[in-house]
């Protein structure tokens, strides 16, 4: 027999508890009464007792009813032939009603049956009075003593259903608690995304906005500026343009989730032009090295893309930052299912940027590769430099 997630099939339960509840009678008959009536009475008896003890979960008053006319038809019929039955023939009446308490759900249709079994018992031992013929088959106080505790197995069938009825409420209290834990959970981390939001507006998209607003006011002066100088102010416009685009989606991402879609396209390797130029624009040389074309980059998942010109916007800027006028070699390698971008930059020619940064450029870099499945490896280099490569694998990236 199978055993379906740790608990017997239902089949199963059913065909053992026939077997212990009509056996035990089957098999002590031999030793109260042989006779054919009596035979007769119980094997009659026992094969109504099986089918509704089958059927007693879907109409647990009717198997009850139709079992205990069947018992009392048994007896009476018995002991108007002179035939005895062993008092094991109560077993199936026991767990009939025991089904009754456990899943009598209706109290009218469960009250009517008890009655009409109390009403069933008198007039069968009225009827037993009426056919029996000597005094020893008629049933009397011996038919009442084994009745008599038959209510307690209903009263412990009650008791079953009413400890499931408290186990499912329980069960529905600890739900409705984690339900609420968790919504509680949602909205305290949706009002620190929105202080957050309000904290980087404030403080952040402000100052970003007035650098901006400069830079603009330089550029309008242009020709007061030497040429080195006006190279300058177009690169921060331009960037300090980009900064605070990005910045914006940030805020709306954390004000809702939800409406997180980008106002402008996300950034990818096929902009990397665009942010070399703005290096060398800001007074940085880079050599680049391409091991894949650019329609080939184009190509590979948007979240390595977006990775990959992320690590390489925070490394170059992480260069110009610590070692300002280094050059940067860049090489770029979208073949063999990934994609590897290593960053190197020699000594700077002059001191970097005294407290420079925050410190979570690396760290950054790290997790956006790891969320890739890929490896970051930075340090710095013997003759002074730096050195970091990224490599992530691509296959995984749009699951």
């Amino acid at each position: 027999m199978n055993v379906v997630d740790g608990k017997w099939p239902r089949w199963g339960a059913d065909a053992g508890l026939v077997a212990l509840a009509v056996l035990p009678p089957l098999l002590s008959q031999p030793y109260v009464d042989t006779s054919g009536p009596a035979w007769s009475s119980l094997i009659g008896y026992e094969a109504v007792a099986a089918v509704v003890l089958v059927l007693r979960r879907r109409v647990p008053v009717t198997a009850f009813v139709t079992g205990f006319g069947a018992l009392l038809a048994a007896l009476v019929g018995s002991a108007g032939e002179g035939a005895k039955l062993t008092p094991l023939v109560f077993v199936p009446l026991a767990v009939l009603l025991y089904n009754l308490g456990s899943r009598g759900t209706s109290w009218i249709r469960t009250v009517s049956a008890l009655l009409g079994g109390v009403v069933m018992a008198l007039l069968g031992l009225w009827v037993n009075r009426m056919t029996a013929g000597a005094s020893e088959f008629r049933g009397g106080l011996d038919v009442l003593a084994v009745l008599a505790p038959m209510p307690l197995a209903w009263a412990m069938g009650f008791g079953s259903r009413t400890r499931r009825a408290l186990l499912a409420a329980a069960e529905q209290r600890a739900a409705e608690a984690r339900r609420a834990q968790l919504l509680e959970a949602a909205q305290a981390t949706q009002r620190e995304r929105a202080r957050i939001a309000r904290e980087m507006h404030d403080v952040v998209a402000h100052s970003l906005t007035l650098l901006v607003v400069h830079a603009e006011t330089l550029r309008a002066r242009g020709d007061e500026l030497p040429d080195w100088a006006r190279a300058q102010v177009d690169g921060l416009a331009a960037a300090g343009r980009q900064s605070s685009g990005e910045l914006r989606d940030l805020l709306r991402m954390l004000r809702d989730p939800a409406d997180a879609a980008p106002l402008q396209p996300v950034p990818g390797l096929g902009e990397l032009d665009a942010l070399l130029d703005s290096h060398r624009a800001a007074g940085g040389t880079i050599e680049v090295r391409m091991g894949t074309t650019e329609t080939a980059l184009e190509s590979l998942p948007t979240p390595v893309r977006t990775a990959g010109y992320r690590i390489v916007q925070e490394a170059l800027a992480n260069a110009r930052r610590h070692a300002p006028g280094a050059p940067v070699r860049l090489t770029v390698d979208g073949t063999a299912g990934r994609l590897r971008c290593e960053v190197w930059n020699s000594r700077g020619v002059r001191r970097g940027t005294a407290g420079a940064g925050i410190g979570l450029g690396l760290v950054s870099m790290r997790e956006r590769v790891d969320a890739l499945g890929g490896e970051l490896t930075a340090g710095p280099t013997g003759d002074g430099g730096f050195r970091l490569v990224a490599t992530m694998p691509w296959e995984n990236a749009d699951a």
